[in-house]
Parts: C-alpha cells; structure tokens; sequence
C-alpha cells in the first residue's frame, strides 16, 4: 500500500522546535518576501481565535489582536525537514518527499520486516517523534492516501482497505482536490461540495465543460492516476560555510566568499570528480532567521565559473546584513566527464535523458510526463490521451 506522512504547518513547528510551550499561544509565521503580505502556518490557539493561513497579515491582526509572528528561517526548515527524512530511512523506509510536512513512501517493502502493516506505521510515527504531531494515511492510491492522513487526527495511522476507497472519498470536501481557486469557486456554484459529487459526472464532460484542472481532479478522484512512490537519492552531503567575525552587507564581500565557497566546494574529495546538476545558498541572518535559495544548472558542471554565474546574483536577493554564508550540493550527475561525441544513433537519446534528469532535478518527480493514447476514437480530447509519468 501507499503510505502518506503529512505534518500541518511543518514550517512553524520547525521555527518553534525546542520552544514547544509556545506552540500552545498564538502564534503565526511571518509573511515571506514576495507573499502579497500572508501569514503562513498557524498554531491551533490562533485557529481558534478564528487566524487562517493565507489571511492578509491586517486581517489576521484584527481578527486576533494578541497574535505574534515567527520570523520564517528556510535554513532551518530544510535541516529539519532533512533529518525527519533520514530517520525515516535509517528504519529502513524509503521516502518520496512532496513538500516540507509531506511524504510518501511504499509499505510492501518493509511490512516483512516489521511483520505487518499496523507495525510499519506505527514505527514510522515512532521515527518522526510526538512534537511533530503527525498523521499517517494509507491506501492503495496515492490520492487517498493523502486524504486519509488529512482527516487522521494527530499522532494517528488511518487505513483505507482497497474496496472501501471510493465509499472512504465520496463524502469528503473539494478543498482537498489539488484545484485553482476558480476553478473550486466554479464547482460551488454548480452545488458541487464534496467529492462523491464530482466523481458522478462522466469523464468526458468534467474535461470538455469544466476544463483540464477540473479533468484531472475528477481522475485522482477516481484513481486513474495512482502514480508509483519511488524513493529518493540519497542526498549529497557535502556543504560548507564561512562566519563572519561582524554582519556583512557588502556585495562584493558577499561575492567574494561566494567564490571561495564554490573552489572548497569543487575541491572536496566526497564530490569523486562528479558534475554538479543543483546547488543551495543560504544565509544566516543578524537580525534572526536565515535566507536560502536554490538553483539548478543548465547542464551538468563542475566548472567554477558556470556555478559562479549561476548562483551569484541571488546574493542581491539576501534582505539583511549575513553573519553566515553557506553552499550545499543538493544533487550531482553519475558522470565525471562530458563526451562530446557519440555513435552515430545513440546521441540524442542520451542527451534526451540528461536533459529529463536535469528537469527532475529542478521540479521534482513527476514533473517529466509522456503522452499515452487510451481513446484515440473519441471525439472529446481530453479523453484521448493521458500524461504518465516518465521514468527514465
């Protein structure tokens, strides 16, 4: 079955990891940069108070006048998240993560070692630990898994059995369809609310009437597309970090360790010469918090002057004076050279495949789709082909 792992609010918990008295006030993430002014996640004393994530900081302010904000630390978040994920893989599990606060991964690999399902969950709550507060879902679809671990209270396993599924989804809201905002407004005029009620209409008309959004909700309702959980890489490792003695706001200081970041980086023995597909910049900031970005390169490199290029002008996007510059390789290629030239045939097939794996690399899994005609007969087009995910 296909297990998912889901942590509401995961970035305010990692900002208050340690502090967990204030878990219990309340307490919202700060607007990020960029972010039309919304709060983020928010802790329950202040869904109570009647706070929503997504709410205009004003708003929120006026609706919870004893509300305090948590500046965002994305460092922090992605250590966090990073060490959630490896003890889960030190039990022997897997992961497929989707986000911050949510993973997925395939219990049939594990369920003889731990002599069962009910077992392979529980141990995985076990590894996550109780401060995280996280719901566990399984299922035989991928959709339903998730929205079993959205309706599990915290620190709970739900399992939908196979033949229950479409019984499980039917009553169920919308809001836990993957939909635009439009969309979702315009199944509410039509009185559509929950998912049962979608799921009625046939195929064809949710794609032609509704459009392709709603198209693709109706089938992950329907299970039409499961999709496989694949685990991911293991991780790099290899980072490096450079303090400074007072805060830094030069640019061209902040250039200048960059560059010397990037020959540490390039020179570390872990790297065996590899190409480097994506990097992460980070920031440790004077006045709390932290900053990160990440990038991925065009092609594969290990030259330092295309890695330069690349991740330089994000340190103009740095919002305070840094205490702390790091870089991390998030992923490296398997090959330790380019070939310039192929035999005849083989070329572009393997530029192709570098090319998907550099996608991956900055979208994610299942970003990379191929084309598959089911119905090439009917008259509507949506019904004539589906996008599977492409693997290799």
């Amino acid at each position: 079955m296909i297990a998912c792992l889901l942590i509401p609010g995961f970035e305010l918990r990692a900002v208050l990891a340690g502090r967990e008295e204030l878990l219990y006030k309340a307490f919202a993430l700060e607007p990020l940069p960029g972010s039309n002014n919304v709060i983020g996640p928010v802790t329950a004393k202040a869904a109570e108070a009647g706070v929503r994530p997504g709410m205009r900081l004003g708003e929120a302010l006026s609706v919870c006048p004893r509300l305090c904000l948590v500046e965002p630390d994305p460092a922090l978040i992605e250590a966090e998240w990073e060490r959630m994920l490896r003890r889960l893989e030190d039990v022997g599990i897997a992961v497929e993560p989707e986000e911050p606060g949510c993973l997925y991964f395939e219990t049939r690999h594990v369920e003889r070692l731990y002599r069962g399902l009910e077992q392979v969950l529980e141990r995985a709550l076990l590894a996550v630990g109780p401060f995280w507060e996280s719901r566990l879902g399984a299922a035989g679809r991928r959709f339903a898994a998730l929205a079993a671990a959205s309706v599990a209270r915290p620190g709970q396993a739900l399992i939908v059995p196979e033949e229950q599924t479409e019984e499980f989804l039917a009553p169920l809201p919308l809001e836990l369809l993957p939909l635009p905002a439009p969309e979702r407004e315009r199944l509410q005029e039509l009185g559509l609310r929950t998912i049962g009620q979608l799921v009625v209409i046939p195929g064809g008309v949710a794609g032609e009437r509704l459009g392709r959004e709603v198209k693709r909700a109706w089938e992950l309702a329907q299970g039409e597309l499961a999709g496989r959980v694949r685990g991911r890489s293991p991780a790099a490792e290899i980072a490096e970090s450079i303090a400074f003695p007072e805060a830094v706001a030069n640019e061209i200081t902040l250039r200048r360790t960059f560059s010397v970041l990037v020959e540490r980086l390039l020179a570390r023995p872990e790297r065996g010469g590899r190409f480097i597909r994506s990097l992460a910049l980070s920031a440790r900031l004077a006045g709390g918090g932290s900053w990160r970005r990440k990038a991925t390169l065009r092609q594969p490199s290990a030259e330092r002057g295309r890695i330069v290029a690349a991740l330089s002008a994000k340190l103009a996007e740095i919002p305070a004076p840094v205490v702390e510059l790091g870089l991390e390789l998030e992923t490296l290629a398997e090959e330790t050279g380019e070939q310039l030239q192929l035999a005849a045939g083989g070329e572009l097939e393997a530029k192709l495949a570098q090319g998907l794996k550099q996608v991956r690399a900055s979208t994610g899994p299942g970003s990379v789709c191929g084309v598959v005609e089911v119905a090439p007969w009917s008259r509507i087009p949506e019904a004539r082909a589906l996008l599977v995910p492409r693997d290799e």
